[in-house]
């Protein structure tokens, strides 16, 4: 048995600003360990817009952590809600037990989405959401006596998330290539990105939105629709670069799924609860899919919460056979945590009190303009951009190499975080509290870092 090492400094005294006894142990997410830990980019402290790191310095968060701290940074009323939570009750199982806070927190949210959307399942992430949502589709199907709908349509370049289900309907190549065979069933649409025709664009792009969707027909039949379960997509994909969606492609692919019976799942783990300057994308582009997923910002990122949204007709679809028997068997440990759910009311009431999606929306053709005058720049390829969202695309350098992860790890020094990306894309989705002041700094230290690069 090894050693037990002495913790009882940390145990006790609580100092989470403090540095670690180690570094070692602490296997990081999407991270080289190896690099890394040479020189390390530690954050210890969070108020509003900005980090700090252990020496004080002030750090602009220009990806709101993981696209997900959409109210700032150390909201007291989301503090006050959980800690009274705990107060109350730290944990019960909602196997066949329930508590006041799930309940409240899912009335609350569905009263969010868009009309049509009755129900909410809660997970612990947005790849526990997407995960739900696909096996969702597939219990749906079979309770209406087609259990031949086994097959899932995602696009090239999308993200899903990281369980078994999401790498397999995701389309980044890195993310499925480590791990060799994943779920069977599956087929991909192309990708709506076409710098040739898109490049430089603000907002959604103009052409060709009807010409993609179509493809979604021609791989329904080369299947047989009557095999096809559902279609997942984001409504914009943003960890493969932020790629809006062209106008007309969100409203036909929703016309061809509606025709041939096949439920379509918005992926919104990014764009919900006030990215786009409402709650849903679905919102946005009034448009109603069968299954909405999200995370992130649900609890503004305080504590870990999935959550798959479902359209009545779904959820009745389930509701038959005898009443003592489950309808669905699926569920995790901390589905509906109380403490998760008290994190969620407590958000909503600071999206709401605030007028925080209100905020976004003024922001929008700031944000939009500010980010296109770096459009000029050295080194920049692309800029696409919608909502409080935007992503720069960077040529190579001169030795062929993608300069995004650079930039990364070089804004750390100028004060500024952001989100690479792939193909040498960088992204920025800053906390919904922000001004023009804030846009102003964010898009001064980039403009100048490309000056220099």
């Amino acid at each position: 048995m090894a050693q037990e090492k002495d913790m009882t400094h940390e145990m006790t005294q609580y100092d989470f600003t403090a540095m670690p006894n180690s570094m070692e142990e602490f296997w990081m997410p999407f991270t080289n360990q190896r690099g890394w830990k040479k020189d390390p980019r530690m954050l210890v402290r969070a108020e509003g817009m900005y980090y700090y790191d252990s020496t004080g310095r002030e750090v602009l968060d220009g990806a709101a952590g993981l696209w997900c701290v959409n109210a700032g940074h150390g909201v007291q009323r989301i503090k006050d809600a959980v800690n009274a939570q705990m107060d109350a009750m730290d944990f019960c199982s909602n196997f066949r037990f329930g508590n006041p806070a799930a309940f409240r927190a899912a009335s609350r949210v569905v009263s969010m989405m868009p009309d049509g959307i009755s129900n909410v399942f809660f997970s612990n992430s947005g790849s526990e959401a997407v995960d739900t949502a696909l096996k969702i589709a597939l219990a749906y199907h079979r309770a209406r006596g087609e259990g031949t709908r086994r097959l899932f349509i995602g696009r090239e370049r999308a993200y899903h998330g990281v369980g078994f289900g999401g790498i397999s309907v995701g389309g980044i190549p890195y993310n499925r290539e480590a791990f060799g065979q994943l779920l069977p069933n599956v087929d991909h649409m192309k990708t709506t990105y076409n710098y040739e025709r898109d490049g430089i664009s603000k907002g959604q792009p103009e052409k060709g939105g009807v010409e993609l969707a179509n493809e979604l027909e021609d791989i329904i039949y080369l299947h047989g629709p009557s095999n096809v379960a559902a279609l997942i997509v984001e409504p914009i994909a943003c960890s493969t670069g932020v790629l809006p969606p062209p106008k007309g492609y969100l409203e036909r692919l929703r016309e061809i799924c509606t025709k041939h019976g096949i439920l379509m799942i918005f992926d919104e783990v990014v764009t919900g609860f006030g990215r786009l300057g409402c709650a849903s994308a679905a919102e946005y582009f009034g448009i109603l899919p069968d299954m909405i997923t999200s995370a992130k910002a649900i609890t503004n990122g305080a504590i870990p919460m999935g959550a798959t949204f479902t359209a009545k007709h779904v959820y009745d679809g389930l509701m038959s056979g005898p009443e003592e028997q489950i309808e669905l068997m699926h569920g995790y440990t901390y589905s509906g945590h109380p403490v998760a759910a008290a994190a969620c009311i407590a958000t909503m009431d600071e999206y709401q009190e605030k007028k925080i999606f209100e905020n976004a929306r003024k922001m929008m053709p700031i944000w939009e303009n500010a980010i296109h005058t770096l459009a000029d720049k050295p080194h920049v390829k692309d800029i696409r951009n919608l909502g409080i969202i935007a992503g720069i695309e960077l040529h190579p350098d001169k030795d062929g190499n993608e300069q995004g992860t650079k930039m990364f790890n070089d804004m750390w020094e100028k004060g500024l975080t952001l989100r690479p990306g792939a193909s040498g894309c960088v992204a920025f989705s800053p906390p919904l509290i922000l001004n023009e002041n804030h846009i102003d700094r964010l898009v001064s230290i980039v403009g100048d870092y490309l000056d220099g690069l």
